[in-house]
């Protein structure tokens, strides 16, 4: 009786697992908020992943190991490396989604313990610009605001604008590479005046207090951060309950990934759709103990860089000079030229 019931419950898992196989998972949210889209997930969860490669030329010509599978054909069009910071972006245009999609890299510390155990300390300390109330921090405003990264990630999407037409606009990153995406949407949108701007992280920590997470959400209301079961950055800078004015605060709107299965078994994936407070206390909120491991895989992608090492680049061979330039602090920034207006013609964002 116990083995056919057993039997009963694999076939079960066998039809949910064969049935939310190959399929769009567009889930409608209960206030009219943009969808959520599960196959687009998976693609960006692949750029996310390819921001690490330290092979500037393989990543520049979209050749890397990390730059095939749902991102193949994706061109680049502006690689920057911000040595002084050891940050990492690439701007370009990925022709099946009709977007351009900007990608940041998360940390590239030595190790992930110690980036971890600074965040627990990390207090408010920046009022944002024209939001009253809103308070960020600094290292995570600065990382985009103040280096070599903005002003390279902005003239890149304007020549890709010029190149391809009025292309929707996705940002996307991983660990601290989701703090500054979530930076830059916001300011191409309030900055930039750009209307069709989406934000998709994975693994982000919190940027915020809870009247800039207020502003974000009405400014750039198509954001989703994705968090893994119990990814430990996601739960940081601390969040305390009892000062929710004075104290860090998630933006919405989070999907959380969690698997379902027996002990080793896993089945299928479950994508939770969370409420729209950022804090939704079901979501990740609501796991006891915290994990690094779960923060360096999504949806079975690799997260962070081939070895955990201080800001480390390769150039082999070294792209033509007329393809980059260094600045005198031994920044890089790779360019591609593009010659002649192309226009492609527009999904919605919901449609990609």
């Amino acid at each position: 009786m116990g083995q056919r019931r057993w039997l009963l419950l694999l076939a079960v898992f066998a039809c949910l697992l064969s049935v939310s196989s190959g399929r769009v998972l567009k889930i409608k949210t209960e206030d009219d908020r943009p969808l959520y889209n599960h196959s687009l997930a998976r693609i960006l969860v692949e750029y996310a992943s390819a921001v690490y490669m330290s092979d500037l030329t393989e990543l520049f010509t979209w050749t890397c190991d990390r730059c095939d599978g749902l991102t193949k054909g994706f061109e680049v069009i502006e690689l920057i490396v911000d040595v002084e910071h050891c940050l990492q972006a690439y701007v370009g245009v990925a022709k099946n989604l009709k977007a351009v999609v900007i990608a940041f890299r998360g940390t590239q510390e030595h190790s992930m313990q110690n980036w971890v155990s600074d965040l627990f300390w990390k207090q408010l300390d920046l009022n944002y610009p024209d939001m009253p109330d809103a308070m960020v921090h600094h290292g995570f405003y600065s990382a985009y605001h103040n280096t070599t990264v903005r002003p390279a990630v902005l003239n890149a999407v304007k020549e890709a604008k010029k190149y391809y037409g009025d292309l929707n606009i996705i940002v996307t990153g991983h660990s601290m590479g989701g703090a500054m995406a979530a930076f830059c949407g916001l300011d191409l949108v309030v900055n930039g005046g750009e209307e069709k701007v989406q934000v998709m992280t994975f693994g982000q920590p919190r940027v915020g207090n809870a009247a800039f997470a207020s502003y974000y959400s009405l400014l750039v209301p198509n954001t989703f951060r994705i968090t893994h079961d119990r990814d430990i950055v996601p739960h940081l800078p601390p969040y305390y309950y009892y000062f929710p004015q004075k104290t860090y605060h998630h933006f919405p709107r989070e999907v959380w990934l969690t698997e379902a299965g027996f002990g080793n078994l896993v089945f299928y994936g479950v994508e939770k759709i969370c409420d729209n407070t950022g804090e939704d206390p079901t979501c990740s909120r609501s796991v006891r103990g915290t994990s690094i491991s779960d923060h360096l895989t999504y949806f079975g992608i690799k997260m962070g860089c081939e070895k955990w090492r201080s800001c480390n680049i390769v150039m082999n061979p070294p792209p033509a000079e007329s393809y980059s330039t260094v600045d005198v602090k031994g920044n890089i920034v790779l360019s591609r030229t593009l010659a002649s207006p192309q226009v492609l013609e527009l999904k919605t964002l919901s449609e990609t």
